[in-house]
């Protein structure tokens, strides 16, 4: 007996030891581990799954849209990403990118390694590939045409490419020509065997503004000399009786060895090698939107003589200092997987625009202009409006007064606060006037580091300025008649967005003692109520004399299709888009149970639309009816669920430039912004058993914020604590929440 036990005593001692000394080996996961960037790269999504530094103006990613037609090319539809998963053909690695747009931009500086022969035509020298990885500021591939292991990193303004060539004659091609966009127009320039300098001109999003395009300029170093290099320029093919005599018509020029100036539509470099053992070969591509001599800048001071490692390392660890701003507990590998995906994709936009120097063009390019801060870039503000930017000042509040900045100077540049902008470019894509709404949320959420004044004075422009105002179409109509009638496009989508703005304004209003202002947009943030037909319980177009249009079909416009009345959705998907006034309507339609109904019907004949921003919100509008708050519990977590996977198509549709990535965010840490501008949170059901926001000190008074979940049945939400006394409601202030220390939602 005693010898048994003497020897199951040495063996469980013997297990206890072997797990002691083998934890180091399994450390645990950081938040930037768990990053997929796969994530969205399919059900048009709209991500790219290579390397970006946070809110980096580089970017790598495969470019697997240009092969033989069909209907995931970028020319057989309409295709706003580089990369679409279930595609086989790489044609290269393009050097700048866009992450989860609806509209086609940028795309552009296409890397592509080959061996043998030079070769310039996409289609012939395009190959299929195999073993994809991507995670935090990295990728790689192996090509298989070639048996080339292609990797990649990036910095802030650089983007880092290392091949791995075969023994034998290998290639570096520059591709100037192919891009996501059919816009045209390049220069380069080889100025040694290591380095090539050039622009390619970009622009037209959404095909909107053609003469708007602007270049983007680069330098390219290798870490290696070519053994010989060159530029090919490929002209247009011209008909008629002089065409006769142009031997070289419509024919590809190989210009070997030369360091002049080439510019056209088609063209690029290649940089030849001939190596007599596997050997590698680095290529950074520094970036500018300025000058050549600023790209040339950004590569030396950024990433300088420092190794792809080194490159990786400190772009990885940037990464992952900011997702360990929100810590997640209890959650399954999944669970984190998709939530860090979802708040690295809220990291990549809006994005750097200065260079290193801090210089950056201004709007309409008339010069250039320097900045101490960051000035950043793609304001896609009607998507992000809603729950990017109010989740950007909660957890980065110091980039949220950053951005307001970078408004405010558009604002003196321009005249006019930004409503889509992109590289210096107004698109005056969608419609509404958001900008407000986000300055007025991140000013009653305590971010005041900037003019306020100024900006109060910007949205009265713009909410006020009858004549010549590129914001607000139909503005004379609106502030008459209380809508936008059938004259305009989207009128009653543009007609809620205006009652949004003016609603923040009217909030900044208040908070100055501006009575009058605060009266006259409270006003005006109400008049939706006169699009409101009592008998459907819906919000329809109404003519410029009054009358309802007709015909009315209140499911036209689903699936983004064009309609009479509303943008990018129909009547249902907009039914409820009045979260400043939720109250209001429920008294419209009857009471809290015809409320109730009418938004169950939502769900129910599957109107709602989880790609959608106007209806992104209504998961969470059950928390207006008391005993039904359940639903709202079950809905997001619904909705998690089916939408948003750790899969390729784990995205409900484009990202919107992080949009939907926020929801997520918010969904699963149990809060929601419920009305844009208002400093308000709803609650839910958190999805983690221990969420720890951090919180910035040069905004916020406590270090952090806890959500803890107590579940007994993982049933209805019993009660909410915050800091441990009853809060006996589903709504918390701003305030109360970050000077909290815990907030604690009880399941039965």
């Amino acid at each position: 007996m005693f010898s048994i036990s003497k020897k199951i005593i040495s063996k469980t001692a013997c297990i206890l030891y072997m797990l002691f000394f083998s934890i180091p080996i399994f450390a645990q996961k950081e938040p930037a581990d768990f990053v997929n960037p796969f994530i969205g790269t399919s059900n048009y999504g709209a991500t790219f799954p290579g390397p970006i530094a946070p809110r980096g103006m580089a970017s790598i990613s495969p470019f697997n849209v240009a092969g033989k037609q069909n209907k995931l090319e970028k020319d057989s539809q309409w295709l706003s990403n580089p990369y679409v998963n279930e595609n086989t053909f790489l044609t290269g690695f393009s050097q700048v990118n866009i992450s989860g747009v609806g509209c086609p931009e940028l795309g552009i500086l296409l890397l592509m390694p080959t061996t043998g022969p030079v070769e310039t035509d996409h289609l012939k020298y395009g190959s299929t590939y195999k073993n994809e990885v991507a995670k935090t500021a990295y990728y790689s591939v192996d090509i298989d045409k070639y048996n080339i292991k292609a990797e990649f990193t990036a910095s802030k303004r650089v983007g880092v490419s290392k091949f791995t060539f075969p023994k034998g004659q290998s290639n570096v091609l520059l591709n100037l020509g192919l891009g996501l966009t059919n816009e045209e127009g390049a220069m380069v320039k080889v100025v040694s065997s290591t380095e090539i300098e050039g622009m390619r001109s970009v622009g037209s999003f959404c095909y909107n503004s053609p003469e708007d395009a602007y270049p983007v300029y680069f330098v390219a170093k290798f870490s290696k000399p070519a053994y010989k290099f060159g530029v090919w320029k490929k002209p247009s093919k011209y008909e008629g009786l002089e065409a006769q005599w142009m031997t070289y018509n419509g024919k590809t020029r190989m210009m070997d060895n030369t360091i002049k100036t080439v510019v056209g539509d088609s063209i690029g470099t290649y940089f030849t090698y001939k190596f007599d053992k596997q050997e590698t070969v680095e290529v950074k591509i520094g970036i500018s939107y300025v000058s050549i001599a600023n790209a040339r800048e950004n590569l030396e001071k950024e990433t300088g003589n420092k190794s792809f490692e080194t490159v990786y390392n400190d772009t990885y660890k940037e990464w992952n200092d900011e997702l360990s701003k929100i810590l997640v507990e209890g959650g399954s590998n999944d669970d984190n997987t998709i939530f860090y995906t979802a708040l690295y994709h809220t990291l990549i936009h809006p994005n750097t625009l200065n260079d290193v120097n801090g210089e950056y063009p201004v709007i309409k390019r008339s010069k250039i202009a320097k900045t101490e801060g960051t000035r950043y870039t793609t304001f896609s503000l009607w998507d992000t409006y809603r729950n990017m930017h109010p989740l950007t000042s909660l957890v980065y509040p110091k980039q949220q007064s950053d951005m307001i900045k970078s408004m405010l100077e558009m604002y003196d540049e321009n005249g006019w606060l930004p409503k889509w902008e992109l590289n210096s470019t107004e698109t005056f894509t969608m419609v509404g006037d958001p900008a407000s709404i986000v300055i007025v949320d991140a000013c009653l959420k305590g971010i005041q580091d900037f003019d306020f004044y100024k900006a109060y004075y910007a949205m009265l422009k713009g909410a006020d300025q009858i004549e010549n105002n590129p914001l607000r179409p139909g503005l004379k109509e609106y502030i008459e008649k209380g809508y936008v009638s059938t004259n305009y496009r989207g009128p009653v989508s543009t007609t809620l967005e205006y009652n949004t703005s003016d609603y923040a304004i009217s909030l900044l209003a208040k908070a100055f003692g501006e009575k009058e202002d605060y009266k006259r947009f409270t006003k005006r943030s109400l008049s939706y109520r006169k699009l409101f037909d009592k008998d459907l319980k819906l919000l329809r177009p109404k003519t410029a004399n009054g009358k309802w249009y007709e015909p009315f079909d209140p499911e036209s416009g689903a699936n983004f299709q064009e309609n009479v009345g509303f943008i990018e959705g129909n009547a249902w998907q907009y039914a409820f888009m009045v979260p400043h006034d939720i109250r209001g309507l429920i008294k419209l339609m009857g009471g809290d149970k015809p409320f109730s109904d009418q938004l169950q019907k939502v769900f129910d004949s599957k109107q709602f639309d989880m790609a959608n921003e106007p209806d992104i919100a209504y998961p969470y509008l059950f928390n207006y009816i008391k005993g039904e708050e359940w639903k709202s519990q079950e809905m997001v977590k619904k909705l998690v669920k089916e939408y948003f996977q750790n899969k390729p198509k784990g995205l409900p549709g484009n990202d919107d430039t992080g949009t939907m990535s926020a929801w997520l965010v918010y969904s699963m840490m149990g809060i929601y912004p419920i009305s844009p501008a208002d400093p308000i949170y709803t609650i839910t059901a958190p999805m983690f058993h221990r969420i720890t926001i951090k919180l910035d000190p040069r905004y916020y008074k406590k270090e952090s914020i806890v959500i803890e979940r107590q579940i007994n049945n993982d049933g209805k939400i019993n009660s909410i604590e915050l800091n441990g006394k009853s809060l006996n409601s589903f709504f918390i202030s701003h305030d109360d929440f970050v000077n909290g220390t815990m907030l604690k939602v009880i399941q039965n």
